[in-house]
């Protein structure tokens, strides 16, 4: 694997990492019950896109530290897997 796949690839792990956090932190410190019942409400009310797109937020902060640190293609790869999550989002609401 060369350097810049490696590069692109951390930039992904990263995202997803962040990703997590920012569902984490969505549930357990913006949603007004419990974290087990909030996740009950998710799959109840088929949530996930819009619970989706907010976890990803703090990708954008993630891009924006690799940008200014002129880590070019860690952020690529941020913006890769932000794509992703905009297609997967897309697919569950207007296709599922």
């Amino acid at each position: 694997m060369g350097v810049i796949a490696k590069q692109i690839l951390i930039g992904v792990l990263v995202s997803i990492i962040a990703t997590c956090f920012g569902l984490f932190l969505y549930i357990e410190y913006f949603s007004p019950v419990d974290f087990a019942k909030s996740v009950q409400m998710i799959e109840d009310g088929k949530l996930y896109g819009k619970i989706l797109s907010i976890a990803a937020i703090p990708n954008l902060f993630v891009f924006f530290v690799f940008i200014r640190r002129k880590e070019d293609y860690k952020a690529r790869g941020v913006l890769l897997f932000t794509i992703l999550i905009a297609i997967t989002t897309f697919i569950l609401k207007f296709v599922l």
